[in-house]
């Protein structure tokens, strides 16, 4: 036990202590924050430029309509297109081009410009002319306040859902907030299994390769070499994730404070005076609704079973990893053995998927079981509540089956290890594991 504990500290202390680490782990909030918070800024950033459109409109009707934007500038026009086409002014960016009644014929009218027609002037086109034309189509219909019978037809029902605790306590809940939270852990289990999996087959690799371990195992057993980088590169796992969290949670508040992203009426009522037309007290209403909802996720729960998950599945995939790069001798050979492995994960990801909107269906019920895909699918459903009778048998089954695992993983490790110039089958590795 003494030597596999040195093994554990050189492996730990070895990749910690990388700059690749460091830069991964002090780099990678950074980028996550970026990623929310700098489209959210750079979308309230208006350009100065404001192009011109020039509206031909052979109907009279439409012109009109078009009201000047902070990006757009519309002017009417009695030229022909040809005229404009053959101008080599330069100050017109778009023509509209109107030659009928579009009620009647839609496709009489037409955007024309030199380069591709931007999203944001297409939508501004088709808000315009087809609310013209929405309320033409009901003045046809000669029916007096038609208009607003309609509008007052239109109803939007969002049933609310409630939960209520075993004292009897009613809280808001959201299945689509309990779907993305189980999503979001479900990848991020999915990413680490993968990813600190398939460093402890790189890191195999490497000293079979440099023929480091023929040193080594003359002094430590095969099966305590195997477990040591397991649980070492586990722990560089753990310690990474650890300070991801700290260092996302710090830079997502400061970014909110930053940012000026928030729910502060007083910073609202600023921000109503200069967007008049926005309702701040409704958005006020749904974050603080929000933030309702998410108090209703056991998080404590999340973040001590996504441990819970994260060992057990990943002590039986880096096995099952470890075993392969003690089997190969370069990266090439890989591939062979990573293809069945690599699609049980991705069908597990896409089980997860799937499960969201079944949480206790027949697929989210048994895969959540089966020691395989359970450490994935599993995050999907724990914010729906699963039963703990499930939790304690999907644990149980992960950890037995995780164990297995690992006995038929270092009963090939043991033998692949020392073995060069061969490319073994799954016939001869299925041999290596009935060697005493």
């Amino acid at each position: 036990m003494n030597k596999i504990g040195l093994i554990i500290k050189r492996e730990y202390l070895r990749r910690v202590s990388k700059k690749s680490f460091l830069l991964l782990t002090f780099l990678l909030p950074f980028l996550f924050v970026a990623m929310v918070f700098v489209p959210l800024w750079l979308s309230t950033i208006k350009g100065d430029e404001v192009r011109t459109i020039a509206v031909i409109d052979a109907t009279g009707k439409y012109a009109s309509l078009f009201q000047d934007t902070e990006s757009y500038r519309f002017i009417q026009s009695d030229k022909s297109l040809d005229e404009y086409r053959q101008n080599d002014n330069k100050e017109i960016y778009a023509f509209m081009h109107i030659t009928g009644d579009l009620l009647k014929n839609p496709g009489a009218a037409a955007l024309y410009s030199e380069k591709q027609v931007p999203g944001e002037l297409s939508r501004l086109v088709n808000q315009v002319i087809g609310k013209e034309l929405e309320e033409e189509k009901m003045a046809s219909f000669n029916i007096p306040n038609l208009k607003e019978i309609i509008q007052e037809s239109k109803i939007k029902f969002d049933i609310q859902t409630i939960k209520w605790g075993a004292d009897g306590k009613e809280s808001k809940s959201s299945s689509m907030v309990a779907s993305i939270t189980g999503l979001i852990f479900t990848l991020l289990i999915y990413m680490f299994i993968m990813m600190y999996g398939a460093m402890v087959m790189q890191g195999v690799m490497e000293e079979k390769s440099n023929r480091i371990v023929e040193v080594i195992v003359s002094s430590v057993r095969p099966f305590d070499l195997m477990m040591g980088k397991i649980i070492g590169i586990c722990f560089v796992g753990l310690t990474q994730l650890f300070l991801w969290g700290i260092l996302t949670a710090v830079l997502f508040l400061g970014s909110q404070l930053f940012f000026g992203i928030g729910i502060d009426p007083q910073m609202a009522g600023v921000n109503a005076v200069a967007q008049p037309g926005m309702d701040m007290s409704g958005v006020i209403a749904d974050h603080a609704e929000l933030f309702e909802v998410i108090k209703t996720i056991n998080f404590t729960q999340l973040a001590l079973f996504f441990i819970l998950y994260f060992i057990g599945g990943y002590m039986l995939y880096a096995s099952l990893f470890a075993a392969i790069g003690s089997s190969v001798d370069n990266q090439e050979d890989t591939q062979q053995f990573m293809m069945p492995i690599t699609i049980l994960m991705v069908f597990a990801l896409y089980a997860g998927i799937y499960s969201m909107e079944n949480p206790d269906g027949p697929l989210a019920f048994w895969c959540s079981l089966i020691p395989l895909t359970s450490p994935i699918v599993m995050m999907i459903r724990l914010p729906f509540d699963v039963p703990y009778w499930q939790l304690l048998l999907s644990i149980l089954l992960l950890y037995g089956t995780s164990i297995l695992i690992v006995w038929v993983s270092a009963k090939i490790y043991r033998i692949g290890i020392l073995m060069y110039g061969k490319k073994p089958d799954i016939k001869e590795m299925i041999k290596w594991i009935k060697y005493k």
